[in-house]
Parts: structure tokens; C-alpha cells; sequence
């Protein structure tokens, strides 16, 4: 049987809540509401972590940020770790990433091993696979500067707390967002990956394709077209108010992520209606793409899997951004999967389940087995795709998922220097973690019990019943702890030291998964 194409689209930052699939009373997402009616939606899908980094790392290998450790924007994923992109290219596949998050194709962190190719459109110089308008000089002088200049400097802005502070006053916002491409370009991506796809069916696909995509367009600063602003809340073109507010706060990233934002009714009003509005244009764009793996037919040999990797804080539970906590506009997240062999058309699946099982889902459908040790649980991919859950066989966890939200140190520094007295008072240093089983979920802050929430009948975790079901909440946070022992022990398996890293790699590279 030939492999399957795949395509992993990751919509970066998109809240589950402001999806029209997933019952948002706004039409924000016809087109994708349009495909996930010919496919498999989760209803319960949990992200392992509130954060680009760990939450891709987890996706492209299929653990808990514990166990890999990418918890940091100065950080590097692993050799011990094989990625998607690694196993699959070790099994045949030819791979390729279009990404505008310059978390993850700009900063050296390991998360592009294995691509054969990996375009960036975020950056001071983005790399396209169509890029002819320069002659050739020109084109081999912006490689070099990429890669000896704007990427050195990109990434010591990762490491360097001056730096990143810097890059956080009101005066460089507006020079880092718009002219380093700092969202990336969410129309070229998906006109280059129509033409890449196209290019790769006509030249006779000798080998299946891996494409992964990231799109930006939820993530501040919020800029959406005039068209898309009026197409979803019309009256907002007369509210001048709530443009300058927007301008002011898409300038000042420091309230991105800062607890406590201060913002009144109205403001967040403005910042969610702005937010719409580029989830539309977002919408729009990626429609174009779904059409065209619809009508060429290669949507028939291609299994599709689009989701968030987090969603975003607008003041709820008085938090703005990603950064710290694990409420249920954080690591609440979409997912839907077309693959009508494995996955029924107009299938809703209740049950819990962790996006970090993309990774088993993706290597059991294609046939590939991880180069694991059998003993691995990670290795049991049959146990761990998603297909389970659409079949009727139990499900091999329980239908129990977690989320850990290890602190950007890069936001705790800016705090630091900016609002000191936060990081005590809302305990920001610390790991938070949420563990979900049924209808409940346990929100923990360090080891101590934050909250208990029955995310079905409150979604949006308003009540905290830890103090009335005691006995739940004591139970659910055994299982935490349970679940963090297990996760350090793989962690320490691993072995996660550079020697360890260096011996693993080697082994890749002899079974043919690392060059």
C-alpha cells in the first residue's frame, strides 16, 4: 500500500472558542467549518503546553515537555528525541516546512531537524522555494546574510535579557512586527505551498510528501484587512476609539503577556473584535489551500490534520497572552483530521485527548514505526493514534490528558524589571499544570491544588469546586504527581546530556533518519 501524503497545519494561537466549528455564534471560520464537516473533529483536544516551543516540540516527537525539555526560547531540543520530520524522512518521505513563526524557523532550538527543506517567512530575511525575482548574486548574498548575520543576532535576542527588553518598548515594537516579518506572510505561504505541492505531484511523486505549515494570523500584534474587519463586526469601521486603542496596545508587547492587564469591558471588546477579524482573513487563505488539495485530488491520498498549538488569554481569569497559566483558552484547542479511512466524515469525539498524539497518529497512518526501543511506550504508536478514538476501541489513556506551562524566562525577566511584585504574588516562577479526566480538570500551580473546574458544564472555569469535591481534586492531583515521576523517569532514560545527545545522533544517522 503506498503511504499517504501528510500535511500538518498548525494555526498558531488560535482560541477553540472563536472558532464558528466549534460553536462561536461570529462566522470566523466558514471554510474551515466547510472541511471539518467532511472529517473527524475533537471536541477535547488538550495541548501539552501554552506555548509555541514546547508545544511543537511535543507535537513533532510526541512527549511531554517533562520528558523533552524544550521549555525555553534559548533552548535545543534533544538528539535523543528523534522529530517527525527525522523518522519520516528516514522512511522514505520527502519533507517540507513553511513556517511564519520565527520560533521555530529562526531560533536554533531543533525543531527543523529532518526537513529537507524549511522555508521561513518570519525574519529579517525570509527564504521562499519560488523566490526568482533576484538575480542569482543577489540571492546567494541574502542566504549568507541570513545565515551569518540576522540569524546569529535573532537568536541572541532569545538569550539576552537586555535585549529582549529592549525589543519590548512601545519604540521597537512597530520596527520588529512589521519590517522584520515578525507574523510572517500568511498568503505567499499558502501560494507557495499550492505551487511546492503542485510541483511535487507533476514531477512524478516518487515519494510521499510531509508538509507542515504554521500561520500566524491570530497572534498579536493584530493588523487584519479593512475587508475582513468589515465582513465580521461591520459597525467597528465608525469606532475610532477602538482602533487607537488597538494601535496602542499592538505597540506595547509588554502587556502581551502580562498578567493583570488592566483592561476594561470595552478594550477587551476591541482586542477580541480585532482578533475575529484576522482569524477571517486567515480563514479565506487557508480555504484556498483546502480547495486545491479538494479539486486536484490530492486530498483523496492525504491525510490532513489541522489544529492550534495554543490559544491565547484576552483578560480572561484576568491573564493576557501565553505565558503562564492553563485555562481552557489556552490549552483548550482545535483539532480536526481528514483521512476518510481512518477518521468518518462528521465523527465529534468527546473524550480527552493530547495533541502530543499527533506524533503517533501521523507514523501509525503512514506505516512508520519510530526508531524507539520496543520497551518505549513513545513506540507504540497503534496504542497512541488518534484513530482509536473514531473505531471504538477504548482509549489506550484513559481518556486522561495533561498540559505544563513551564514560565518563559524571557517574560519572567521583562516582569522582573517592569512589575517585580507579580511574580511572587501570582506565583509566575512556578510550573502550572492541568490534568483532565472526564469531565473534570485539576489546575495545579507547583504541587498545590489551584483550582477544580467541571469543564463541561463550565467551560469557561468559572466556578472552583476544589473546596466541595475534595476528594476529586485529591485524587486528580495523585495522578499529577504520578504522571510527572513518569515523565521525569522517561526524561532521565533519555539521557538527556550532550555526550548522550551526540551517541544518540550517531545511531540515528547509521539507521538513515539524521544525515
Amino acid at each position: 500500500m503506498t503511504p499517504p501524503n501528510i500535511l500538518l497545519v498548525v494555526l498558531d494561537t488560535l482560541r477553540r472558542d472563536r472558532l464558528s466549528a466549534y460553536g462561536h455564534p461570529r462566522g470566523t471560520s466558514p471554510e474551515l467549518d466547510d472541511f471539518a464537516a467532511r472529517a473527524t473533529i475533537f471536541d477535547r483536544a488538550v495541548s501539552p503546553a501554552q506555548w509555541t516551543i514546547p508545544a511543537h516540540a511535543s507535537l513533532f516527537t510526541g512527549v511531554y515537555p517533562t520528558t523533552h525539555q524544550l521549555t525555553e526560547a534559548n533552548g535545543r531540543l534533544s538528539g535523543a528525541f528523534p522529530t517527525l520530520a527525522e523518522i519520516l524522512r528516514g522512511a522514505g518521505y520527502h519533507t517540507a516546512g513553511f513556517c511564519n513563526n520565527p520560533l521555530l524557523g529562526v531560533l536554533d532550538n531543533g525543531l527543523t531537524r529532518g526537513f529537507d527543506h524549511f522555508y521561513n517567512y518570519a525574519g529579517t530575511v525570509p527564504n521562499r522555494p519560488f523566490d526568482t525575482a533576484d538575480p542569482a548574486p543577489l540571492r546567494a548574498v541574502k542566504t549568507r546574510f541570513r545565515r551569518h548575520v540576522a540569524r546569529p543576532i535573532e537568536n541572541h535576542f532569545a538569550q539576552s535579557d537586555m535585549l529582549f527588553r529592549l525589543s519590548m518598548s512601545p519604540l521597537a515594537v512597530p520596527f520588529w512586527s512589521r519590517l522584520i516579518n515578525f507574523k510572517g506572510h500568511t498568503a505567499s505561504t499558502i501560494d507557495d505551498l499550492i505551487a511546492y505541492w503542485s510541483r511535487h505531484e507533476a514531477g512524478g511523486a516518487e515519494r510521499p510528501l510531509f508538509a507542515f505549515m504554521n500561520l500566524m494570523g491570530a497572534h498579536l500584534p493584530y493588523r487584519p484587512p479593512q475587508a475582513a474587519v468589515d465582513r465580521i463586526v461591520p459597525a467597528l469601521r465608525r469606532d475610532r476609539r477602538a482602533y487607537d486603542f488597538v494601535r496602542a496596545f499592538n505597540a506595547d508587547a509588554g502587556r502581551w503577556a502580562a498578567p493583570e492587564p488592566g483592561l476594561t469591558d470595552w478594550q477587551r471588546a476591541a482586542l477580541m473584535d480585532f482578533y475575529d477579524a484576522e482569524i477571517v482573513y486567515q480563514d479565506v487563505q487557508l480555504g484556498r489551500l483546502l480547495r486545491y488539495l479538494r479539486q486536484s485530488g490530492a486530498l483523496d491520498r492525504t491525510l490532513v490534520i489541522i489544529l492550534a498549538d495554543h490559544g491565547e488569554g484576552h483578560g480572561d481569569h484576568n491573564f493576557f497572552g501565553h505565558g503562564f497559566v492553563v485555562y481552557q483558552e489556552l490549552v483548550h484547542v482545535p483539532l480536526v483530521i481528514h483521512y476518510p479511512d481512518r477518521f468518518p466524515a462528521g465523527r465529534r469525539i468527546t473524550t480527552n485527548v493530547s495533541t502530543r498524539r499527533v506524533f503517533h497518529t501521523i507514523l501509525d497512518t503512514a506505516g512508520v514505526p519510530p526508531p524507539l526501543d520496543a520497551a518505549d511506550p513513545n513506540a507504540n504508536t497503534a496504542a497512541l493514534t488518534l484513530a482509536r478514538a473514531t473505531n471504538g476501541q477504548p482509549d489506550s489513556e484513559g481518556g486522561v490528558a495533561y498540559a505544563e506551562a513551564f514560565p518563559p524566562q524571557t517574560f519572567l525577566g521583562f516582569i522582573r524589571h517592569r512589575r517585580p511584585a507579580l511574580i511572587d504574588r501570582l506565583r509566575l516562577s512556578q510550573v502550572r499544570r492541568g490534568v483532565y479526566a472526564g469531565s473534570h480538570k485539576l489546575a495545579l500551580v507547583g504541587a498545590q491544588v489551584e483550582g477544580l473546574y467541571d469543564v463541561t458544564a463550565d467551560p469557561a472555569e468559572t466556578a472552583n469546586r476544589a473546596a466541595q469535591d475534595s476528594a476529586r481534586a485529591a485524587a486528580l492531583q495523585q495522578q499529577a504527581a504520578a504522571f510527572v515521576a513518569d515523565a521525569e523517569a522517561r526524561r532521565a532514560g533519555a539521557g538527556l546530556t550532550a555526550d548522550a545527545d551526540e551517541s544518540v545522533l550517531d545511531h540515528l544517522r547509521a539507521l538513515g533518519y539524521v544525515e
